[in-house]
C-alpha cells in the first residue's frame, strides 16, 4: 500500500475543463497531517543510534489529522505526541541511558490511522504532510470511507431483489425473499451457508471507490477534486492514496489509431 493522507469528504460539485466538458466531482479537504510515528520492519535491539527501540515487524507510517483539544484528550493520546509529557517509562529508559522514541511534539490528533508501506518510507516523525506534496502527479487515487449506515432492511433494499409476485393469493409476501430450500445450508449441519443474502444490517462498512481521477488539487486550500462518488456522508472520514490499480488510463495520452489504406483511399477519392 502507498503513502496516502486522511481529510474530509465536503460534498460533490460539477467543474468543466477548457474543453466545456463536464464532470462530476466530490470535494474532499485533505490534510495537512502530521507524522505521529514511523514503524521499520527491521529487528534490531540497543542499536547505533542508542533508541533501543525494537524492529515493529513491518513497514508503515501513523498520521494523525485534525487537532484535539487538551482538555478533551486522556493522558495516554496527549503522551503518544507530547515529549515534554513526563512518564515512569520514559524516566527509565533516560535512566538507563536510551533515548526515547521521537515524538511528534503537536496538539493531540483527532483521527489517527496507519498506512502500511511495502518499503522503508521516506519521513521523518513530527512532518507536516500536504496533498501537494504527497499526491503530485499522480493522476488517479483510492478513496476509503464508511459509508452510511441504514440500519436493518429487507432484502429488496440491501441486495435488489425483485421479490415475489403482487397478484392475488401472495398475502404480504411481496418484498420477501422466499424459500431458502435445502441447497442453502451446509450439508450435515442444517445451518446456512455463510454469505447467502438475506435481511439485515446495511450500510456503515468500509467501502473503498479505486480508479477515481484526480481532476484538480488546491494546495493553498488543501482540497482535491476527484471525479465520481466517494462513500460516507458529508463531513465523513476518508482516506486517499494512489490508485493499486496496475491497469488505468488516468494520465495517458489517447493515441489516435492508425487510418487503414482502404479508409485513405476512400477519403482521397471523395476529395
Amino acid at each position: 500500500m502507498p503513502l496516502g493522507l486522511l481529510g474530509l469528504k465536503v460534498g460533490m460539485t460539477q467543474v468543466f475543463d477548457n474543453e466545456g466538458k463536464m464532470a462530476p466531482v466530490t470535494v474532499l479537504r485533505v490534510g495537512p497531517c502530521r507524522v505521529l510515528q514511523v514503524k521499520t520492519k527491521g529487528d534490531k535491539k540497543n542499536g547505533s543510534d542508542n533508541t533501543g527501540k525494537t524492529g515493529d515487524g513491518y513497514e508503515a507510517v501513523q498520521l494523525g489529522f485534525e487537532d484535539k483539544l487538551r482538555r478533551k484528550a486522556i493522558r495516554a493520546e496527549r503522551g503518544h505526541v507530547s515529549a515534554s509529557l513526563g512518564s515512569n517509562r520514559r524516566e527509565k529508559l533516560i535512566n538507563a541511558g536510551i533515548t526515547p522514541p521521537p515524538k511528534a511534539d503537536c496538539e493531540p490528533q483527532r483521527y489517527i490511522r496507519e498506512f502500511r508501506l511495502e518499503k522503508a518510507a521516506d519521513v521523518q516523525v513530527g512532518a507536516l504532510l500536504r496533498a501537494e506534496d504527497v499526491l503530485k502527479g499522480i493522476h488517479a487515487v483510492d478513496v476509503i470511507g464508511k459509508s452510511k449506515g441504514r440500519g436493518m432492511t429487507g432484502v429488496m433494499k440491501r441486495h435488489n431483489f425483485k421479490g415475489l409476485r403482487t397478484s392475488h393469493g401472495v398475502k404480504k409476501g411481496s418484498r420477501q425473499r422466499g424459500s431458502i430450500a435445502s441447497n442453502a445450508s451446509n450439508r450435515g449441519s442444517g445451518r446456512p451457508k455463510k454469505g447467502i443474502r438475506m435481511a439485515g444490517h446495511y450500510g456503515n462498512e468500509r467501502v473503498t471507490s479505486r480508479n477515481l481521477r484526480v481532476v484538480k488539487i488546491d494546495a493553498e486550500n488543501n482540497l482535491v477534486l476527484v471525479e465520481g462518488a466517494v462513500p460516507g456522508p458529508n463531513g465523513g472520514l476518508i482516506s486517499i492514496l494512489p490508485t493499486t490499480k496496475t491497469k488505468t488510463t488516468h494520465g495517458k495520452v489517447k493515441v489516435a489509431a492508425p487510418v487503414s489504406k482502404a479508409k485513405a483511399a476512400l477519403a482521397a477519392k471523395k476529395k
